[in-house]
């Protein structure tokens, strides 16, 4: 068994239309979304213990360590499987947080096919996304790692082949809450359900957009200056936002206009997450 093994990516996701379809009995609301990845990833190395302790390094500022989605995955495996092993963590991270990029979720999937591999479990992959299920909607689309349209709450997969262009991803400074943008009274909540949504990309939306730009004034300024370059539309609730091109050079143009106050970065888009080939690895 190895003790070591590092450079685990977990990679951004974009959603590239979000339809808010209705709000169900149990209050959650029905939605159909596309996801794809990019290839912009964090990375985590993982040193298997001897003991049964999880530790996580470094700590993330305003996110207690028994919080974070990667310790929670992996002591959930951990008790899932009743192993005996523990694992120290170590988390490069590149991902802006709280940005509708997934980087959470993305964490905690790597950590379960990571951990599966090194403490020797042998879960299949279906049971793997079951367990990211109860840590949230997006972890399994992580685990599976295939570019898929979603239904339900946003755990009903189906992958599908896209185009993988290059995108500019702008994260304004400011954080949007998911939970305040869901209640919005405003919200549109009856977009209908597409058949085969992948082969309809001119009536892709996100019914999100309304809401946040009335209430979070630099996801509005951003969006307003990348739509200059290239269409543009906005990740999950926000706050980051995606311009598509047909190249890097041209993506890499707009990046050197970014004025100041926001970060950004060039991807390409990916229909096969960065983690299955990893996992491939020794």
């Amino acid at each position: 068994m190895p003790t070591s093994s590092r450079n685990w990516p977990a990679p951004a996701k974009l959603n590239l239309f979000l339809h808010i379809n209705g709000r169900r009995q149990d209050g959650y609301h029905e939605l159909q979304s596309l996801f794809q990845f990019v290839d912009h990833c964090d990375q985590l190395h993982f040193t298997v213990r001897q003991d049964a302790d999880i530790t996580l390094s470094p700590a993330i500022d305003g996110v207690a360590n028994d919080d974070n989605l990667i310790v929670r995955a992996a002591r959930l495996l951990q008790s899932h499987c009743d192993c005996s092993l523990g694992v120290d963590i170590e988390l490069e991270k590149v991902l802006p947080m709280g940005g509708g990029l997934g980087g959470g979720s993305s964490n905690a999937a790597t950590t379960l096919v990571a951990l599966n591999r090194l403490w020797q479990l042998n879960l299949g992959e279906d049971q793997l996304a079951e367990l990211g299920l109860s840590l949230g909607a997006d972890v399994p689309v992580f685990v599976r790692g295939l570019a898929a349209v979603a239904d339900g709450v946003g755990e009903i997969l189906r992958p599908v082949e896209i185009a993988q262009p290059w995108y500019l991803v702008v994260a304004p400074n400011v954080a949007v809450s998911t939970a305040e943008i869901f209640q919005a009274p405003e919200l549109t909540r009856n977009s209908p359900k597409l058949a085969q949504p992948e082969l309809r990309p001119s009536q892709w939306h996100n019914d999100c957009v309304g809401a946040v730009i009335q209430r979070y004034g630099q996801v509005a300024n951003a969006l307003g200056w990348l739509i200059q370059y290239a269409p543009s539309q906005m990740t999950g609730t926000g706050s980051c936002i995606f311009g598509t091109f047909s190249s890097q050079e041209e993506a890499l143009v707009a990046l050197a206009d970014l004025p100041d106050e926001w970060r950004g970065f060039v991807a390409r888009g990916c229909n096969r997450s960065p983690l299955l080939d990893r996992a491939l690895q020794p």
